[in-house]
C-alpha cells in the first residue's frame, strides 16, 4: 500500500493561507535586503574568484551559445520570468491532490529551503553577473525581453536584484523534479531532471546567476531533505523490508470438502 493511501488530505484553507503567508514573508524579507550597493558588488567579485579558483568555467560560454539566435534568448528570458513559480504551484498542487503525504514533506522541505536563502540573502548581498561591469555578460532580459526587473537595482520596489545567491529558481526546479521522480512510477521518471538542468543553462546563461548560486541551493536542498524525514512506509510494506512478511490468515475448511480428492 502507497504511504499516501493512509493519509488524509490536509484542510485546503489552512495550506492556502500557510504557502501565501510563506511567500509574502519572503518577498518582504528580501526587500529588507535592498540597498547595499557596494557590499553587493564586493561579494560579486569575491564569487566571481571563488569560481575561478576551483575552476568553474565563465558563465559567458552559456550566454554565448544563447546569443546565437535572437529567439533562443527570448525563450530563455521568457522560461526564466514565467516557468519558476507556475511549475512549482502545479508540483504542489499536484501532490496535494494524489499524494498527500509527500505534499507535506515536500512543502515543508521547500519551506525550509526557502527560510535558508532569505538568511543567505540578508547575510551575503549579491549582484548577479550581468550587472557586474567588465565581465563581457549581457543582461538578456533588459536587451532581448521579457525582464522581470526594474532598470535600476537601486530603486526596485517589486524585486530586490542583490538576492543572487542561492538561486531558488534552481534549487525550487531541483526539489519539483526529486519530489516527482520519488513520488512517480513511470520507468522515465529520472526525465524530471531535465527540469533543473534547462532551468541552470537558463539562469546562467541569461547571467541572472552564478554557478556557485546553483552549487550553494543544491548543498541547501540536501540538507533540508536530510531534516525532512519523507512519509513513512505501511508496516507491511516495512515488514517486506525487514524480511519479515506477515504471517498468512489460515485456511480455513468449508463443510463438506473436508478430505475431498484425498
Amino acid at each position: 500500500m502507497h504511504a499516501d493511501d493512509t493519509v488524509a488530505r490536509p484542510p485546503l484553507l489552512r495550506e492556502l493561507l500557510l504557502v501565501a503567508g510563506l511567500f509574502v514573508v519572503y518577498k518582504a524579507g528580501r526587500l529588507l535586503a535592498t540597498g547595499r550597493t557596494d557590499e553587493a558588488f564586493a561579494d560579486a567579485h569575491r564569487v566571481r574568484g571563488w569560481e575561478r579558483s576551483l575552476h568553474l568555467p565563465d558563465e559567458g560560454t552559456v550566454q554565448a551559445a544563447l546569443l546565437h539566435s535572437d529567439t533562443l534568448v527570448h525563450l530563455a528570458n521568457t522560461y526564466y520570468a514565467t516557468v519558476h513559480f507556475p511549475a512549482t504551484v502545479a508540483f504542489l498542487v499536484w501532490l496535494y491532490l494524489r499524494r498527500p503525504a509527500h505534499y507535506v514533506w515536500a512543502r515543508r522541505v521547500l519551506a525550509l529551503v526557502t527560510a535558508a536563502a532569505l538568511v543567505g540573502h540578508l547575510a551575503f548581498p549579491l549582484a548577479p553577473p550581468r550587472l557586474l561591469p567588465g565581465t563581457g555578460l549581457v543582461d538578456t532580459g533588459r536587451v532581448y525581453g521579457p525582464t522581470v526587473y526594474g532598470a535600476h537595482p537601486a530603486t526596485d520596489a517589486l524585486a530586490n536584484q542583490f538576492a543572487a545567491m542561492p538561486s531558488l529558481h534552481f534549487g525550487w526546479a531541483l526539489m519539483v523534479a526529486v519530489g516527482l521522480i520519488a513520488t512517480t512510477r513511470s520507468r522515465l521518471r529520472a526525465l524530471w531532471l531535465l527540469h533543473p538542468l534547462l532551468t541552470l543553462l537558463v539562469i546562467v546563461g541569461t547571467a541572472n546567476h552564478y554557478w556557485l548560486d546553483a552549487i550553494v541551493a543544491t548543498a541547501l536542498l540536501c540538507v533540508a531533505l536530510a531534516v525532512v524525514r519523507p512519509p513513512h512506509r505501511t508496516a507491511t510494506s516495512s515488514a517486506r523490508l525487514r524480511g519479515h512478511e506477515p504471517a498468512e490468515p489460515p485456511v480455513r475448511e468449508l463443510p463438506g470438502l473436508v478430505g475431498a480428492g484425498r
